[in-house]
């Protein structure tokens, strides 16, 4: 899919290399040249390097470890272009970080994720897109046009490939997650059951519940985001003390922090799957049990699609 008919710019940040150059390759249009450095003192500087005024520019950036960094690389770069006279910015977020702070679990805390979209917003972009938001009103705290892309497609293909459907039994690791898990279930024929925890006290340990009769099945665990790891452990080893015959988990983004990799490396999960919605870390690429599929092409399209006022959302029908 090449942007012939219309000036588009691809300009993309530091945190996802690797991802903006596939998308770009999909594209068939070269990333827009530009610098996006540091002073000594760890200041940063961005410098377009080619002519935008009047064109229709994606940036490029997930906002991924370090996360204020790469959050402040996009607003700069956004607010460069601005001055640059581009026609209209899109913000392209494959992971949008701070999502996890949508709403107010306790007094005196904020709501960082509408924060992070007023900045986006002022520092001049006039659209987002993203993928796999991790609550689907966050697309409310943005004034401007936001889509939210699905991984689904992706995983779905994944799965019909490597896996007996008839025998899959797609598993969402709490109940937060019923949704997604139930809207992968449906796209591949397959039976829903969910891992409820609860602690009965404070300071014991969790209960792992089952929801569904899971004895036999190929369990597929379904969730936004993999941080810790814990949660997807602690799942995989119910499911498997339920009878289950294996657990495989597919996650859209792969934050995995701390010893997470290391966690998943020595739990019974068959295979963890993510998207490179975040550059994987060495450890993550030399994991003997995690996997990573892109998700460059569907960006692409999505991104080639917005360029010619075509509808995005038929990408998922």
């Amino acid at each position: 899919m090449s942007a012939e008919n219309g000036p588009m710019k691809l300009v993309a940040g530091n945190s996802n290399r690797a991802l903006a150059e596939a998308i770009a390759a999909y594209l068939a249009t070269p990333l827009t040249k530009a610098v996006v450095r540091r002073f000594a003192d760890m200041e940063i500087f961005v410098e377009i390097q080619e002519n935008v005024r009047g064109q229709d520019v994606f940036v490029l950036q997930s906002t991924s470890f370090p996360t204020n960094d790469h959050l402040m690389e996009l607003l700069i770069i956004i607010d460069a272009l601005r001055r640059a006279s581009a026609k209209r910015i899109t913000a392209v977020l494959p992971y949008f970080g701070y999502a996890r702070q949508d709403r107010k679990p306790g007094p005196r805390t904020p709501i960082s994720a509408k924060l992070v979209a007023n900045l986006i917003t002022h520092a001049g972009a006039d659209r987002v897109m993203t993928l796999d938001l991790h609550a689907g009103q966050i697309q409310g705290f943005f004034d401007i046009p936001t889509d939210n892309l699905y991984s689904a497609p992706v995983m779905v293909r994944d799965i019909k490939e490597r896996f007996d459907t008839s025998n899959v039994m797609v598993v969402s690791p709490d109940v937060g997650g019923v949704v997604r898990a139930r809207a992968l279930a449906k796209r591949i024929d397959a039976q829903l059951a969910i891992v409820d925890k609860r602690r009965e006290r404070p300071g014991e340990s969790e209960v792992m519940n089952v929801i569904g009769n899971v004895e036999g099945r190929s369990c597929i665990l379904v969730d936004d985001i993999v941080d810790s790891g814990g949660t997807l452990v602690n799942a995989a080893d119910a499911l498997l003390a339920r009878g289950a015959k294996e657990v495989t988990a597919y996650i859209t983004h792969g934050v995995l922090s701390g010893g997470a990799v290391a966690r998943v490396t020595a739990s019974k999960l068959k295979e963890l799957v993510i998207t490179d919605s975040i550059l994987p870390t060495e450890a993550v690429r030399v994991a003997r049990n995690i996997r990573v599929v892109s998700i460059a092409t569907l960006i692409g399209e999505a991104i080639a699609r917005t360029a010619h006022e075509e509808s995005v959302s038929s990408l998922f029908d």
